[in-house]
Parts: C-alpha cells; structure tokens; sequence
C-alpha cells in the first residue's frame, strides 16, 4: 500500500488519502467548523503564525489550517512530486 503525502507549507505533510476537503476560510459557515474544531480540540494550526489561506478536513475530523492557497494544496495534491515546493 503506497501512502501519497501532499505538503501543506512550511514542511507539514497530511496523508492524501485522508482528505475530505480543501476549502477557503472566507465564508461564515467554515469559520464555524474552525471554531467548533477549536473547542473539541481537533484544530491543527500549520499556519506558523501566517494568515489561514486553506482549512483542510480530514476523515477523522480534524480541521488542519494551512497558510497555502487551496488551489496550491490541490495542485500539489494531483501532482507526482507532491513535496518540492514551500512557502
């Protein structure tokens, strides 16, 4: 079994095969499940103090925060090399 690993900035890797989604934090109802990640304690910020560009779900639902564009996590995602470029 071949795990795909997808680079979300600053050298963080989530496994591929676990994302449900990649979505901008703009509209109301996501920062809704960031706060609601917050309080059960299931928010991972790999933001490292930069402005959260990505909210990333998983399966096992922990929101993961990246400072990476979506379309770059997606793009990087679909990709063979999935780890040559950070921020």
């Amino acid at each position: 079994m071949d795990i795909k690993l997808v680079n979300i900035g600053f050298g963080n890797i989530v496994a591929a095969n676990r994302i449900v989604a990649i979505v901008s934090p703009e509209s109301a109802p996501i920062k809704r499940i960031i706060q609601e990640a917050r309080e059960k304690g299931v928010l991972i910020d790999a933001t490292y103090g930069r402005r959260t560009r990505a909210v990333i779900v998983v399966d096992s639902a922990h929101v993961i925060l990246s400072a990476v564009q979506p379309e770059t996590v997606a793009n990087r995602l679909s990709s063979k090399d999935t780890g040559s470029d950070d921020i």
